[in-house]
């Protein structure tokens, strides 16, 4: 798909600025190769305004949410960010592009296992890890950033823990009147919370336990540079 670019651009133009998204989310959201993210099959469908089947019951996030969670986030280039939910690793490749230190976690072993060979043949250097997050398994704060890409009952608090001061946590809730909701977290200076609750939406659930047998290799070298063609 060697036009990938023009309809990254328009993707980005009519539904994420088009809807009010502003910042560096932009920029980093037309250079990803979305189609690369998804089935061969699902290639030419990889710029609508939907999610995407991705195998194992999970999906691609809209192109819409992502960028508007990630507006949330905020991050600034040289931060660490804990993304909880690879999937495609999608998510992961557009902090990247945005110059952010991501470590994305999946408890699905062979959607770890595609996005860290995706993700390093690509040229984004994020670390993959396959886990739930359970007590004895979970990545080491401090986070300048969380965000979590499937719905969960309520947020779990291990989630603030990790954040540093001044951290944010982007998560979609579930939430009394149905569906979700989009939850932003700031852990203040004092280490006071505010939380804030922004658009309706609509995630696969958050599910506990890992699912395979055998840790992940380590990761890959690093690659000499982007392969985004």
């Amino acid at each position: 798909m060697s036009h990938w670019r023009s309809l990254a651009e328009e993707m980005v133009r009519e539904q994420i600025e088009g809807r009010g998204v502003r910042g560096a989310v932009l920029e980093a959201m037309a250079s990803v190769p979305r189609h690369l993210f998804v089935s061969e099959n699902l290639a030419e469908n990889a710029w609508i305004d939907s999610p995407l089947p991705i195998g194992e019951d999970q999906t691609i996030s809209q192109p819409y949410m992502v960028g508007r969670m990630t507006e949330l986030l905020a991050p600034s280039p040289g931060e660490r960010v804990l993304e909880v939910g690879t999937g495609s690793g999608y998510q992961a490749a557009v902090l990247c592009a945005m110059g952010v230190k991501v470590v994305t976690m999946e408890r699905i072993k062979k959607l770890a296992l595609e996005s860290r060979e995706r993700l390093a043949r690509l040229g984004y250097d994020a670390e993959v890890l396959w886990t739930d997050g359970s007590a004895e398994d979970r990545p080491e704060g401090p986070f300048d950033g969380v965000i979590v890409t499937a719905a969960a009952p309520e947020l779990e608090r291990w989630w603030t823990d990790v954040l540093a001061k001044g951290g944010r946590l982007v998560a979609p809730v579930s939430v009394m009147s149905g569906g979700q909701r989009l939850l932003l977290r700031k852990k203040l200076g004092n280490g006071r919370i505010k939380d804030t609750w922004h658009e309706y939406c609509r995630f696969v659930p958050l599910l506990k336990g890992k699912k395979g047998d055998e840790p992940l290799r380590p990761n890959n070298e690093p690659t000499n540079g982007p392969n985004r063609e």
